[in-house]
């Protein structure tokens, strides 16, 4: 009788060690599905236009990539409008200050870009290019407060006679924008440029 009851007990007592671990476990599982998801600060209108910008700078560099003076050009004529169609006003809620930076940087990438147009050399066009991805990056995304889809910052030691040059790219892995595909193993990722983590 007393082994009986015992036994009884013992099972009683693990049941509940299994009721308690399983209630926990689902507990645990329920406050991970609730973690927030990013939130964007921008309208959908306004992230649109500024991935229409991005669009465009990539075409350009996919002309370069495969030495298509054409491409390039035609990428950035539209990468040149649509930085005209990004609505400073979506800005405002932040400050002035905000807005001012945002401008400026947007006009110093436009005078690269335009600047590039005006090139009949390849090798002129990229160093056109070279300084746009420099007004870009950090500049112009910190400025719009950039919320698309992750990119990549690439740089190369041995464009221009080693004097090195970076380039932006929505693929990770080597797309090198200057050596015209003669020396890829120059390419180096420096860093990655994220949006909202939604889009990663």
């Amino acid at each position: 009788m007393k082994k009986t009851l015992a036994l009884i007990l013992i099972l009683i007592a693990g049941f509940c060690v299994y009721w308690f671990m399983l209630r926990s476990k689902k507990a645990s599982k329920a406050d991970t599905s609730e973690t927030p998801i990013a939130q964007a600060n921008h309208s959908a209108v306004f992230n649109k236009s500024v991935d229409a910008v991005i669009a465009a700078y990539l075409t350009a560099k996919d002309g370069l990539t495969k030495n298509d003076t054409a491409a390039a050009k035609m990428g950035t004529t539209q990468m040149i409008a649509a930085l005209d169609l990004i609505d400073m006003k979506e800005l405002a809620k932040d400050s002035n200050a905000v807005i001012e930076t945002a401008q400026a940087s947007i006009q110093d990438v436009k005078a690269n870009a335009e600047s590039l147009l005006r090139q009949t050399s390849i090798d002129e066009m990229r160093k056109d290019f070279s300084a746009m991805t420099d007004m870009m990056y950090p500049a112009f995304f910190s400025a719009v407060k950039y919320e698309g889809p992750r990119l990549y910052f690439y740089h190369c030691n041995m464009a221009f006679n080693n004097q090195g040059a970076n380039w932006i790219t929505n693929i990770n892995e080597p797309d090198n924008p200057y050596m015209g595909g003669l020396a890829p193993d120059c390419s180096e990722l420096k860093d990655s440029i994220a949006g909202l983590s939604l889009h990663n």
